[in-house]
């Protein structure tokens, strides 16, 4: 019968001035045969029925929409939203096929058409020791963080990176050494949905690690038989290279004793019965930088 199937991902939202509306097209007909091409695609949009939803009543007084761009398989429509300021609307679509039958309408998606949020604007993005911190200026407290990274490099959309309901977002998934790109959208209730704003400008940057790593924390010191053991809590930087030993006679000066590899552990023969010795430890990463001293601790030779 050649009937392209039915839609059944149709999909829209608003952003900024625009309303944008997708689906797949189909590539079988009905009986599950391969199609080329299908005829004609009929997109209405139309006020909301509220409750009922009798879809060819509906249709009969809903606008058709034209200007379709179809793209490996997808179909795009941007359509001017000013037309339904303030009312709800109800979209649905159907393929028709070259003999003119078709399976009927799509599912149908409402959206209430309302003023946009504020776009953001002056994205900025700069390295963070977490990763890249972005900072933008919108009013609102609720935003959608897009990127593209090195994965996405071959794809033309980009994708969810997170949320922030503040104008500012650290993505401490984000690798140093390597070239992201950032949009930001606002975003605001509408009805049962939502309405996005324009999507912000983008903000591209490579990110460098410039910066050393935390202090070691929890520092502690235990005399033994011939030696003191040192202890302290592990460091979380991925790019850690491992820590390093300072000690100082009674009240006198540090002084490096020695590095270690990335075991928070340490153990000083080198000592004297009786001497009072105090320590610290450093934390260093693979790019050379070192961190400041941890709190010292004390300790007398047994």
């Amino acid at each position: 019968m050649r009937i392209p199937a039915r839609v059944t991902d149709l999909a829209a939202v608003q952003r900024g001035s625009t309303l944008i509306i997708q689906f797949g097209v189909p590539v079988v007909t009905t009986e599950g045969t391969l199609i080329n091409k299908a005829d004609r695609l009929d997109l209405r949009i139309g006020p909301s029925p509220g409750t009922t939803f009798n879809p060819d009543a509906w249709a009969a007084g809903a606008k058709a929409v034209g200007g379709a761009i179809v793209d490996n398989g997808r179909a795009r429509y941007q359509i001017p939203a000013s037309e339904w300021m303030g009312k709800e609307v109800q979209i649905a679509v159907k393929v028709v096929g070259a003999n003119g039958r078709d399976a009927g309408w799509s599912n149908n998606v409402a959206v209430t058409v309302a003023t946009p949020p504020e776009q953001p604007l002056d994205l900025r993005a700069v390295p963070d020791p977490q990763g890249v911190h972005l900072s933008w200026r919108a009013a609102g407290n609720a935003f959608v963080i897009f990127r593209r990274g090195p994965e996405e490099l071959e794809e033309r959309d980009f994708v969810l990176a997170g949320n922030s309901d503040k104008p500012e977002y650290t993505d401490a998934t984000a690798q140093f050494g390597m070239t992201y790109r950032y949009v930001v959208q606002s975003v605001a209730k509408a009805g049962k949905g939502q309405v996005e704003s324009d999507l912000s400008s983008e903000a591209q940057i490579n990110p460098v690690d410039t910066f050393p790593p935390a202090v070691p924390a929890g520092l502690t010191a235990v005399p033994s038989t011939a030696s003191v053991e040192l202890v302290w809590e592990r460091n979380a930087e991925p790019t850690l290279a491992g820590y390093r030993i300072y000690r100082a006679l009674g009240s006198g000066p540090f002084e490096r004793l020695e590095d270690t590899q990335e075991l928070p552990t340490f153990s000083d023969h080198k000592i004297e019965s009786g001497k009072v010795y105090r320590y610290a430890v450093s934390a260093v990463k693979r790019n050379g930088f070192e961190s400041k001293l941890s709190a010292p601790v004390e300790v007398t030779a047994p």
